[in-house]
């Protein structure tokens, strides 16, 4: 099983909006690298989902439950989706800024890519994350 993280501003695509379609695309990413990782998804992989902009904060964990398909949001064919549906919402939200703060994860795409929307997540760090939301 690989990790992730996607990212999407809250107010265009939150956490409870998954949470509502029970299983959802991730469609509309146009960044090369962002497309190429989801082009590595694989069903089973576990997402972290981030809010931006202003939350700044991981919110809750999905599944990957369809690899990479056509983008049907686009006739492009260089575009993909992945599905995604929830499998749950974190206790607390895990801020920016606590990821900052915490040197294991110094490494992380979110604070060296910070504008990548979609990113790989190693083992440790997914369960360092998951362990600061409790």
């Amino acid at each position: 099983m690989n990790y992730w993280l996607v990212k999407s501003e809250p107010e265009a695509y939150s956490w409870d909006d998954l949470v509502k379609k029970g299983v959802d695309r991730w469609d509309g990413v146009r960044n090369y690298q962002a497309r190429n990782n989801l082009k590595e998804m694989k069903v089973g992989d576990q997402v972290l989902f981030y809010h931006s902009v202003k939350e700044k904060s991981v919110v809750g964990i999905a599944e990957v439950v369809k690899a990479h398909y056509p983008d049907p949001t686009t006739d492009d064919d260089r575009w993909v989706v992945v599905d995604l549906k929830p499998y749950r919402a974190l206790s607390k939200p895990v801020s920016l800024d606590q990821i900052k703060a915490d040197d294991r994860l110094a490494n992380l795409p979110l604070i060296k890519q910070s504008r990548l929307s979609v990113m790989p997540i190693d083992h440790d760090s997914f369960g360092i994350i998951l362990s600061l939301a409790e």
